[in-house]
């Protein structure tokens, strides 16, 4: 195993003060942190008692932006460049979730993946090919990377949310329907939501989205 281990983050307990039910990974964007993306996880508390919110930094320092990190580096937006670059660096974050799962005694139902723009990549690439379905895939302002195995039959197939902001000047918002498309085209339950005049963040109405799709999820995954 030649890739990076991730060993640091971003985290928040659950707000129950009981040993976590279930795990949100959220995974940053390019040049981000673990402690930036762990923002979203208070908004989201009230409705997720007994969850661990984990935010861990990717495991490579991001040159082009001082103090973020990077989950590959981004040497443009090619189809191809993108697909190999989500694809290096999958076995570090696929690594840190098994970590995770076996320490808590949880399985990939109790996991919910967040992404936001490069994180988005890496939330997909990985939800969309564990060996056993995740409760949820949620990615914001970001778009599949590539496609490549998808179309093995013995695959499961999460229900994925894609929020983007109309205004979005970094990934345009033609990325949402391309990867919509993609996704339906593979059979995955894809669900969207449009941000009028929000660039490249999150905004509250799609970060309550969000928090409504991972909570409706693993409610499903425990009942």
């Amino acid at each position: 195993m030649n890739f990076p281990k991730i060993v640091n983050g971003a985290s928040l307990k659950p707000r129950s003060g009981q040993p976590p039910e279930n795990i949100v990974l959220l995974l940053h964007g390019f040049g981000s942190s673990g402690s930036d993306m762990i923002a979203l996880a208070p908004a989201w508390q009230e409705a997720l008692p007994d969850t661990l919110f984990l935010a861990p930094h990717a495991p490579q320092r991001c040159g082009m932006m001082g103090a973020g990190y990077q989950w590959w580096g981004l040497s443009g937006f090619a189809p191809s460049a993108l697909a190999a670059g989500a694809a290096s660096a999958a076995p570090a974050v696929d690594a840190f979730i098994d970590r995770k799962l076996d320490q808590y005694g949880l399985t990939e139902a109790d996991l919910a993946l967040v992404g936001f723009s490069q994180g988005t990549m890496m939330a997909l690439q990985i939800g969309l090919r564990r060996p056993r379905a995740v409760a949820a895939v949620v990615g914001y302002s970001g778009m599949l990377a590539g496609s490549a195995g998808l179309e093995n039959g013995g695959l499961p197939k999460p229900p994925v949310l894609l929020i983007h902001g109309t205004a979005d000047p970094v990934v345009p918002v033609a990325a949402l329907h391309m990867s919509e498309s993609q996704l339906k085209h593979l059979g995955v339950n894809v669900t969207t939501h449009l941000s009028y005049g929000v660039a490249h963040n999150v905004d509250p109405v799609g970060l309550r989205l969000g928090r409504d799709f991972v909570a409706e999820r693993f409610a499903r995954s425990s009942s």
